[in-house]
């Protein structure tokens, strides 16, 4: 398996114990005492281990610009994509336990570039994205209790790249992507008790950027792409109280098609993404207690286009997507 280990820090004590002959004679008839000191020494130990990634087994399929959703019970869904010819509708099912891929049922649509949340009731639902027979503003729910889709309410435009993220009411906040060439910087909000979808407050204008539901409720959108066709570092925060953007500190490295984690200490985790030169296997991490990024350890591959997932014990699963090489059949655990 191939898995991020954080620095951790062990500390070894060795005690060791040196008698010194001490000796006090008294010269009498009856006896010499002699008198012995022992001294201790402890000598403690720090070793700090160096930050990875580890392997973890393939998924069945070549795919890339695909999602990844944590289920309720643990296990990874892994949604469409595409292979370098085709929109793909095929989905399988990672289980963290055993490091094993397994089919379940195909989407009614083929899509990429499409967006997927975890509801409160434990069914997916993936929105939007690019197909075979071209943009979609369509919506399906994945059931895991039946392993099977069905359609929801479709959104108010096609989006090709939009990012979601759950709110803490329940709803799903949709925003951004491609229509047709042109940049959208309008968003909607998907009511999961309906069904439907409805407009609401917009953000900037961009694509191929990430979101992230913070521990407060609040969600952090970084980086991406715009109309002027510049990568971005960009960041801002979208408040759930008031539905107001503001902007926050930047990334330290553009990047677009990349992802995006919270861990289960509250920080986000940015990994990988298309920069200006390159795909990237850089990492960093922004911790909302300060509202600072920093840098931490890199991945073993270059990848864009493709999926993080949180698993229930805390590490980040990272499948897939692409380099300026191939389209890629691997994954990575971030620990």
């Amino acid at each position: 398996m191939l898995g991020f280990i954080t620095n951790k820090t062990a500390a070894f004590t060795t005690t060791a114990s040196t008698i010194t002959g001490t000796t006090a004679s008294t010269a009498t008839a009856a006896a010499t005492t002699t008198t012995t000191t022992t001294t201790t020494t402890t000598t403690t130990t720090t070793v700090t281990s160096v930050s990875k990634w580890l392997n973890t087994n393939s998924t069945s399929f070549a795919r890339y610009r695909h999602t990844a959703s944590i289920l309720t019970n643990g296990n990874v869904l892994v949604a469409g994509g595409y292979d370098g010819s085709s929109a793909l509708n095929s989905t399988e099912l990672y289980n963290p336990s055993t490091g094993v891929w397994t089919m379940t049922g195909s989407m009614r649509f083929t899509r990429y570039t499409h967006a997927a949340s975890l509801l409160a009731n434990g069914k997916v639902l993936v929105a939007g994205g690019l197909s075979n027979i071209g943009y979609l503003n369509n919506a399906e729910l994945y059931d895991p209790s039946t392993g099977q889709w069905i359609m929801t309410g479709n959104m108010s435009t096609v989006r090709d790249s939009p990012i979601s993220a759950i709110l803490t009411n329940g709803n799903v906040l949709v925003a951004g992507g491609l229509a047709y060439g042109a940049y959208l910087n309008s968003a909607e909000l998907y009511d999961a008790s309906t069904g439907n979808y409805m407009i609401h407050q917009p953000e900037f204008g961009q694509a191929w950027h990430t979101s992230s539901t913070l521990t407060n409720g609040n969600v952090l959108v970084g980086a991406g792409f715009n109309s002027v066709g510049a990568y971005l570092n960009s960041v801002e925060l979208y408040d759930l109280s008031t539905g107001v953007w503001t902007e926050l500190a930047n990334m330290n490295v553009k990047r677009y098609q990349h992802t995006a984690s919270v861990l289960t200490n509250g920080k986000v985790l940015v990994a990988g993404g298309s920069g200006i030169t390159t795909a990237l296997n850089s990492a960093e991490l922004y911790d909302p207690s300060t509202g600072n990024w920093t840098m931490t350890g890199s991945m073993n591959i270059g990848r864009y286009y493709h999926t993080a997932s949180t698993s229930t014990n805390g590490n980040i699963l990272a499948v897939d997507g692409r380099n300026a090489i191939a389209y890629l059949q691997s994954a990575e655990l971030y620990e």
